[in-house]
């Protein structure tokens, strides 16, 4: 009873000024905030493999956990969590191609880390709560902003301002201690024109592997007027994180040692062999974001998007390091091992701006110029905080390496698509991208004296052509086929793990063809591809000193990837409907090369491709009647290989050439997720209602979760 009156009273504080509000055309209104998005995204005749999802459904599966988790059914993503409990360090790789070489936007502007050219989905917690739809696009896509799309294209768009004011809390709980609590609130249309909307989020778990917690708080706040043909909104949202380090990962030794939940981040031992944890061995990371949108619709047929954004991060990582040289940190003048603890920091800016003309003239014609250009500015730097020993007393925050990067992105790409034939349309699609990559020496380690010159100063230049046509044979069947090339450059990571100061570019083409049919009861899809890769960074399987998997294309040459993606969705009865995916894929090098002990190079010829599995499958099904849903959801991934040598196991050898041990490099085919949601909304009682879910894994020892979830909207 409580609830409920704490929920009629914001909700008449907040209609209260709409009593003199003239009425809205809310229809045009939201068409008119949704075109900033449409010069980056595939429409109905765009020739490319799509997944969409409106704000309804992604509601229905947020509960709390990052992005990719929300993606984890879609065909061929497959996602990781360093915590085990998709909160937290989680990443997505779509036809196994890992999460550097992945283009993120919301609303058209970059979310990619311009040096990792990865999204740190940690940075964003909560934020599918502020969504209005997301699309996926598997391959290179269409040309967007920011970083070259390898493997897919996620673009996001902000919620609409809404016509109406509203207030809803937002609350879940589930095992380890996780929950989240979620506010959200609108004031509707002031005067008809002007709103201000926003969400506070809070998210904390202790996750599924020992001391893995995590805790999050974020905002997210807009203020924007919207006219008959102009829309202009400030938006900014924020993320502060604590996150406990979950990235060494475990081996199936260690857990059957340790158990399935050992977590080796932190381990020390004392001077009497105690086994000790750190209690500070954190990730602590703060991101803040503005962007300034403007939409302006000069004629129906002609609409300009401008925006403008800036993002500041600025965060570290602590952690106990035991028997590290003090060399390598400036400290002695001579080899000495102890203990230390050290933090590694960063602070960067990255700013820019976007835009677009879109002009349709008729249903027939549509055509897009766009382009934008982003700055990158960013230190990174290591402090030492302790030392066991000889130091008493050691200089607060002893520096130890200090380097800065420099990095722009400038971009301009046309598009057209033309319905030439009745029912056969054609798309081109073409863009110039020029990137510009300037850093000190990325050591991470005392070089004396610090960071001098510039250690690299690479630019690339890139022509990314995309064509396709499109035949909808009827209003239920539909055909299309197209060619990508994409090219993307090295990341920071390429420079630091390899060493070397000059790097080739890698260069994607992409075929895709493809087959759709859609009824009101049953929508089925199929999608081959092929995609050709040369100089591709592909995983070797080690870890650089963070977890981090290091790339390299060096001994890669040519590789491909090539795989056929079925889908389907059927619901015979109004209570019941049954949606499936299923990709069959081929991940190899060509001529794989590895150097032995002796330095002897040997050819492997054609390999796997590490982390690309075969085989994966998802099935949900979903029952609803009279406000009562239920999903049983099942996922299954095949075997996936760590390296690219094609060897299931390395072999340790003793000097007298017995064996020390067989180390394996596969992660198994399993079932990976199985997962059971209810959802029951009370019969009278709209504005409440109840959700609770249970669901468990068996890779990588993902736990059972159990989750209540209770909402209040007005």
């Amino acid at each position: 009873m409580y609830m409920k009156n704490v929920c009629l009273a914001v909700a008449l504080m907040s209609a209260a000024p709409m009593i003199a509000a003239e009425p809205v055309d809310t229809t045009r209104s939201y068409e008119l905030q949704s075109v900033q998005v449409v010069a980056t995204r595939a429409g109905n005749r765009t020739p490319m493999a799509v997944t969409n999802f409106d704000k309804q459904q992604i509601n229905k599966f947020n509960f709390g956990q990052d992005i990719p988790f929300l993606l984890s059914l879609t065909p061929s993503v497959t996602t990781t969590s360093d915590a085990g409990n998709g909160i937290g360090y989680t990443s997505l790789r779509v036809r196994g191609i890992d999460p550097s070489r992945i283009n993120i936007t919301a609303n058209g502007i970059p979310m990619n880390d311009a040096e990792s050219s990865t999204v740190f989905f940690v940075n964003l917690s909560d934020f599918a709560s502020s969504m209005q739809g997301m699309q996926i696009q598997r391959g290179a896509g269409t040309s967007t902003n920011g970083a070259g799309a390898f493997g897919a294209t996620l673009n996001m768009q902000t919620e609409n301002l809404a016509a109406k004011p509203f207030f809803r809390f937002d609350g879940s709980a589930g095992s380890y201690l996780t929950h989240k609590e979620t506010v959200r609130f609108g004031t509707g249309l002031l005067g008809g024109h002007w709103a201000v909307q926003g969400r506070l989020s809070h998210l904390a778990s202790d996750g599924y592997l020992d001391r893995a917690t995590t805790r999050l708080n974020s905002y997210f706040l807009q203020a924007g007027y919207v006219g008959e043909n102009t829309v202009v909104k400030f938006i900014t949202f924020n993320n502060s994180e604590t996150t406990y380090h979950a990235w060494n990962y475990a081996s199936k030794y260690e857990q059957s040692l340790y158990g399935r939940r050992y977590n080796s981040c932190g381990e020390y031992w004392d001077d009497e062999g105690n086994v000790h944890y750190y209690d500070d061995q954190n990730d602590v990371y703060h991101q803040q974001n503005y962007q300034l949108l403007w939409t302006q619709r000069f004629l129906p047929t002609l609409d300009l998007n401008v925006a403008l954004h800036w993002t500041r991060g600025d965060g570290y990582y602590e952690e106990y390091k035991s028997n590290k040289n003090l060399e390598d940190y400036g400290l002695a003048t001579e080899k000495f091992k102890t203990d230390l603890v050290r933090q590694k920091k960063m602070e960067n800016d990255f700013y820019g701006a976007i835009a677009s003309l879109n002009y349709h003239p008729n249903s027939r014609l549509k055509t897009v110029l766009g382009g934008g250009w982003n700055k990158y500015v960013g230190d990174h730097f290591g402090k030492v905080l302790w030392v066991k020993k000889p130091f008493d007393n050691l200089p607060i925050g002893h520096e130890y390496y200090r380097n800065r990067a420099w990095k722009s992105d400038f971009n301009v790409y046309a598009k057209a698509e033309w319905e030439f034939l009745r029912g056969l349309s054609g798309f081109a699609d073409l863009q110039y991208r020029h990137v510009g990559y300037r850093l000190q020496d990325p050591a991470d380690w005392y070089i004396g004296g610090g960071a001098q010159g510039l250690w690299a100063h690479d630019d690339f230049d890139f022509f990314n052509p995309k064509v396709g046509l499109n035949y909808e044979l009827n209003r239920h069947n539909r055909l299309y086929a197209s060619y990508a090339m994409s090219h993307r450059e090295p990341v920071r990571n390429n420079y630091q793990d390899n060493y070397v100061n000059q790097l080739k570019a890698e260069r994607l083409q992409d075929i895709e063809v493809g087959y759709k049919y859609s009824s009101r009861r049953f929508t089925a899809g199929v999608n081959l591809y092929y995609m050709l890769y040369d100089d591709q960074y592909v995983l070797t399987g080690q870890l650089n000193n963070i977890g981090q998997m290091i790339a390299s294309n060096e001994n890669s040459g040519k590789s491909y990837r090539a795989g056929i993606e079925l889908e389907g969705a059927w619901q015979p009865v109004n209570w019941f409907r049954w949606d499936a995916n299923l990709t069959l894929s081929r991940a190899r090098n060509k001529d794989w090369t590895i150097t032995t002990d002796d330095n002897q190079v040997v050819n492997l010829g054609e390999t796997h491709t590490s982390f690309s599995p075969d085989v994966i499958f998802n099935n949900i099904f979903t029952f609803e009647y009279r406000g009562f849903q239920a999903n049983i959801q099942s996922r299954f991934v095949g075997e996936q290989y760590m390296t690219n040598t094609d060897h299931k196991y390395y072999t340790n050898y003793n000097a007298d050439g017995t064996v020390q041990s067989r180390v394996g490099m596969m992660l198994d085919k399993s079932l990976q997720h199985l997962q059971c949601q209810v959802r029951q909304q009370w019969l009278g009682c709209p504005w409440l209602s109840h959700e609770w879910r249970q669901g468990g894994g068996i890779l990588r020892g993902r736990p059972l979760r159990s989750r209540l979830r209770t909402l209040c909207s007005v």
